[in-house]
């Protein structure tokens, strides 16, 4: 694998590749087959002889990942894995792709690791090596600011947007039947958004830090319901039995962000 791909170049590799092994995700865990394989991705060697690890990412996931008001890629997931690396002396090269896009980069062959705000759950452990926990989450339910929606009785009947792949998405599905909703899938949060803002969708379903950021910035969007039993943790994901060492490294500079103060430093930047 390349470490000198431009961007373009990675994303429409990544695609073709995807499209070519049928790797459809829908929902958590989607039914796309997976296309691993008994060897481990190549990663291309830096200057220094070391391996240099393409990690693929979402593109605007804020407080996980965004671009700033300067061009800057920055987040949660930015931060942690540019300390983890330093920490590690690992090279990284980071492809800011998408959520669904990611993971197809990911069992494709062309990204080493995933890190984007990833629920760990049982069905995609199938799928994947997960790092320990980098952070706690839970979902929540979200509208038009100004429309007056509140409780989950609220959502009944409604067509709700959500993003391909994600913990809220799986959510959503499981809610579907109950509360007769009609459900709009998305690539990218901020597209999934928009659906609502423009009325298309009543309400969208995504990760409660996201969300709160966003209304703390004004994004136009309330909170509906924050799901109380819907507790996630997020990992750095890696194709079953591939790159243990990249795995071992993470897990290892996790632990020491934790013990010097550094991840909390991080976390505090984007969550109150």
């Amino acid at each position: 694998m390349s470490a000198s791909l431009s961007r373009r170049q990675f994303i429409a590799l990544a695609g073709s590749a995807a499209g070519a092994l049928g790797l459809g995700l829908v929902g958590c865990g989607g039914s796309g087959s997976s296309s691993s394989s008994d060897t481990s991705v190549s990663s291309a060697a830096s200057s220094d002889g070391s391996a240099t690890y393409i990690v693929a990412m979402d593109t605007v996931f804020a407080p996980f990942e965004y671009t700033d008001e300067s061009g800057n890629f920055v987040g949660i997931d930015v931060d942690l894995l540019d300390a983890i690396a330093a920490d590690q002396g690992l090279t990284i090269d980071k492809q800011s792709l998408g959520f669904d896009a990611a993971l197809s980069a990911l069992q494709a062959g062309q990204a080493d690791a995933v890190m984007a705000g990833m629920g760990i759950n049982d069905e995609r452990k199938k799928k994947y090596d997960f790092s320990d926990p980098y952070f706690l989450s839970t979902t929540c339910i979200a509208c038009k600011a100004g429309v007056g929606l509140e409780g989950i009785d609220a959502i009944r009947g409604k067509k709700a947007a959500v993003k391909t792949g994600s913990q809220g998405a799986e959510w959503a599905e499981s809610l579907q039947d109950e509360y007769g909703l009609t459900l709009t899938y998305f690539d990218t949060s901020d597209l999934m958004y928009q659906d609502v803002l423009t009325g298309n969708s009543d309400l969208c379903f995504e990760y409660y830090p996201v969300i709160d950021y966003g209304c703390k910035h004004d994004n136009g969007l309330a909170i509906v319901y924050k799901n109380p039993e819907n507790t996630n943790s997020c990992g750095f994901a890696l194709q079953k039995g591939q790159n243990a060492e990249l795995l071992e490294k993470f897990n290892a500079g996790l632990a020491n962000l934790h013990a010097s103060g550094e991840y909390d430093k991080i976390v505090a930047k984007y969550v109150d």
